[in-house]
């Protein structure tokens, strides 16, 4: 009987949760809608390249979503890091390690601002309205990152990714990838819908000290 209330409660204020979702993202698309307007333009107008960048990822129950993100990075960004990875064995480790890279020659200087500033990833409030991801969890996997999460792939999975997350306010890209995975798997674990607002009070001092942001 405890642990079917306590799974009831829990799917309570997991749609508690969902319907904060849709009215946060919503009106901060609404809000915002005169910085992402210009920022499109300029992203489209100073290569000629998308605006917008789809990747893949994976979301609740391991479905595949495409996350939205500005284009930050030059068109033949693929090709680029291929060579980069070939030729530089230093930044090959960083790459397996952290799947990033401090000085990534794919980012374009715009690019660069809006990563420190984290206006990249303001098109994902369109993932959240569509269900894909929620304003709050953990860091959305890319599909060739599920054997990294070893046994706690599952666990990933039973929630949906966020635009922000612990691992925004510890250190983002700072952190090694083993560091993340221990952030979702505390995160799913101990969440509450208090938590979430927690971390979103911590974002706001994160990004504007673009702290770990590459």
């Amino acid at each position: 009987m405890t642990a079917r209330k306590s799974g009831s409660d829990r799917e309570r204020w997991q749609r508690l949760k969902r319907a904060t979702d849709i009215i946060l993202a919503s009106a901060a698309l609404i809000f915002l809608l005169p910085v992402l307007v210009p920022i499109a333009c300029f992203i489209k107008l100073s290569d000629g390249g998308p605006a917008l960048y789809f990747q893949k990822r994976i979301g609740r129950g391991g479905r595949v979503f495409d996350c939205l993100k500005f284009r930050t990075m030059v068109v033949d960004a693929q090709q680029r890091l291929d060579q980069l990875l070939d030729s530089d064995p230093i930044a090959k480790a960083e790459w397996e390690t952290s799947r990033k890279l401090r000085n990534d020659p794919r980012i374009t200087v715009f690019g660069n601002f809006l990563r420190k500033s984290s206006l990249d990833e303001l098109p994902q409030l369109l993932n959240i309205i569509r269900g894909d991801m929620s304003i709050v969890g953990p860091r959305p996997m890319l599909t060739c990152e599920v054997d990294m999460y070893g046994d706690h792939f599952d666990l990933y999975c039973s929630i949906r990714p966020g635009l922000t997350g612990p691992w925004q306010v510890s250190g983002r890209s700072n952190l090694s990838y083993d560091t993340r995975v221990e952030y979702t798997v505390q995160y799913v674990r101990e969440w509450t819908y208090l938590n979430d607002f927690v971390i979103i009070a911590r974002t706001i001092p994160a990004v504007l000290n673009s702290r770990g942001a590459t």
